[in-house]
């Protein structure tokens, strides 16, 4: 079976500096990916790639069925984004909207499906991320872990076949991580093809299917999780991974 996203050779430079430097992955469809490393090492810029929001500068990149490095027009990015949607480290919530709505907005505006329809689903979603009882709350009332899990609602309300995460828990209270992994968790569990850059390093061991390191723009090392954390076999991985455990 061929892979649900295919990162063939991407390059990407902004100016002089050269964030991606020839980096090949493949996800298979139903698995959940870690990209972990340093700041600075181009994990943000590759889900970008996939997500269309950056282009790449050579390579190819494909995303359930999107030929992303060729997607020109904002019809095909729309579409794209309806099948690959990410969430970001910002919740980006619409501050004057019920939680609800800011849930219900896209399938209402972009996809044009019925409102009652939408509705169902949302209510179903917000189940799901263990927000019922929030649906007419906004999002300056909610703990910035609750307003993540509104955004992941938000995305899923989509129907995306690939779920990209941006270092969603970077800026959360400690205590407010666990519910949103956990949130995350069970995405994973029931099939959804995920691809997170993390710097949970235990999250990124009990849940992702592959790990793969990135350093300087390259792609150092990629095995399952037991190998990689047990037995990385790159120098860099090894230093990486002495600072972090």
């Amino acid at each position: 079976m061929s892979p649900i996203v295919s990162v063939n050779n991407i390059t990407k430079a902004f100016g002089s500096n050269q964030v991606l430097r020839g980096v090949s992955l493949d996800i298979p469809q139903g698995t959940a990916a870690a990209l972990i490393g340093p700041s600075g090492s181009g994990k943000s810029t590759i889900l970008r790639c996939i997500n269309g929001l950056i282009k790449v500068d050579s390579g190819q990149v494909i995303a359930a069925g999107h030929r992303v490095h060729e997607t020109a027009t904002e019809q095909d990015k729309m579409a794209l984004r309806k099948d690959v949607s990410m969430v970001f480290q910002q919740y980006n919530l619409f501050p004057h909207m019920t939680v609800l709505e800011n849930v219900m907005l896209a399938p209402i505006n972009v996809l044009k499906e019925d409102k009652h329809e939408v509705e169902v689903r949302a209510l179903e979603l917000l189940a799901k991320v263990r927000l019922t009882g929030k649906e007419k709350a906004y999002p300056g009332n909610l703990s910035g872990g609750q307003q993540q899990r509104v955004a992941i609602a938000r995305s899923l309300a989509m129907r995306p076949s690939v779920m990209l995460f941006d270092e969603v828990t970077a800026a959360l209270d400690p205590e407010t991580v666990k519910e949103v992994l956990n949130t995350i968790r069970d995405l994973v569990s029931e099939g959804m093809t995920s691809i997170l850059v993390t710097h949970e390093m235990r999250f990124a061991r009990e849940v992702a299917h592959h790990v793969f390191f990135t350093d300087r723009g390259l792609l150092v090392e990629h095995a399952a999780p037991e190998e990689f954390f047990s037995n990385p076999r790159d120098p860099r991985t090894q230093e990486f991974l002495s600072h972090v455990l």
